[in-house]
């Protein structure tokens, strides 16, 4: 088993230190109803728009002279891409950057705007990566996984060292899935510094992927619906490492539906005045759940890049 500890965390934070924000942990007044405080995990106001900047950057300065000369590849929803052409631009390393033709027209456009090579190709996310791992293999090209990859895994787990600085008496934490990297890093952080405290994954109902995986004993490829949570969506990539550090450390995975995501857009939009997108939502979303009515719970916010004609839909059409 790949080992992601304390200490391979912390070493990821010194790495990109220099190169990421610090967003705050900052307590909802509107979500803390009742017996319950609500803190939220900004990562919406992280550079590149998500999380994916800390894991990208981890695995970037760790790379060797020898992968570098080979060139870069990555796979990718949106975000993920973004922050690899952030980063290599930051860097100077050349990077290619594949994306299904399905991908949010948003994120793509915003790879763009960077000097990389970007190509469209497979109408999903599954279609993209199986043919991105297929141009790994015969190219030689070193290849940049979006959550498979244990620099990657630590540097996402940099958020799990930040929110026990800011709020070390919590009782919960919550957090998105979608290949489990993010949830991997931030579970190792969190259990391994006070193991009381219960870190929960979110999944939307349209692509459960890590549960079903998790009610299977093993990585299944499942049937998908749509899901505006497109930064969650696909399958998990066979022997992904980040499985066995989920069934060890993640106490329980929660699933919401597409309209609880909508709402949980609009509710934060409406009392945080923030603009999130559908994946950062799931954790909000999650909050509906009677185990959370008391304690001290954090939420991991994932991201903001929503195209702009989805988020105004979901804000019109909400009546709360």
């Amino acid at each position: 088993m790949t080992n992601i500890d304390l200490n391979r965390i912390k070493q990821a934070r010194e790495r990109i230190a220099s190169a990421v924000r610090r967003p705050p942990l900052e307590r909802s007044r509107g979500m803390s109803i009742g017996e319950r405080d609500i803190l939220l995990k900004l990562e919406c106001l992280q550079l590149t728009g998500s999380f994916k900047i800390r894991g990208a950057t981890a695995r970037l300065t760790a790379l060797t002279e020898e992968e570098k000369a080979r060139g870069l590849l990555t796979v990718s929803a949106g975000n993920h891409g973004l922050a690899i052409a952030h980063a290599a631009e930051a860097l100077g390393l050349d990077a290619t950057v594949i994306v299904p033709t399905s991908a949010s027209r948003t994120k793509v456009e915003q790879i763009r705007r960077y000097p990389v090579t970007l190509i469209e190709h497979g109408a999903t996310y599954n279609d993209a990566e199986n043919w991105a791992r297929r141009r790994e293999r015969e190219t030689g090209i070193t290849f940049i996984p979006p959550y498979n990859d244990p620099d990657v895994i630590a540097g996402q787990g940099t958020i799990g060292l930040e929110i026990l600085e800011d709020a070390p008496e919590l009782d919960a934490v919550l957090v998105p899935i979608g290949g489990g990297g993010l949830i991997a890093g931030v579970a190792a952080a969190i259990k391994e510094t006070n193991p009381r405290i219960k870190v929960y994954g979110v999944e939307p109902q349209a692509s459960p992927t890590m549960i079903k995986a998790l009610e299977a004993g093993e990585i299944i490829e499942i049937a998908e619906e749509p899901t505006i949570a497109d930064g969650l969506s696909g399958n998990i990539e066979p022997e992904s490492i980040t499985f066995p550090i989920i069934q060890r450390l993640v106490d329980d995975i929660l699933l919401v539906s597409e309209e609880a995501m909508a709402r949980a857009i609009a509710t934060t939009a409406r009392e945080e005045h923030l603009i999130i997108e559908a994946s950062a939502a799931t954790g909000i979303a999650a909050l509906d759940d009677d185990r959370f009515n008391t304690g001290r719970t954090a939420v991991v916010v994932t991201g903001r890049n929503i195209a702009f004609d989805l988020f105004k839909r979901i804000c019109a059409s909400s009546h709360e």
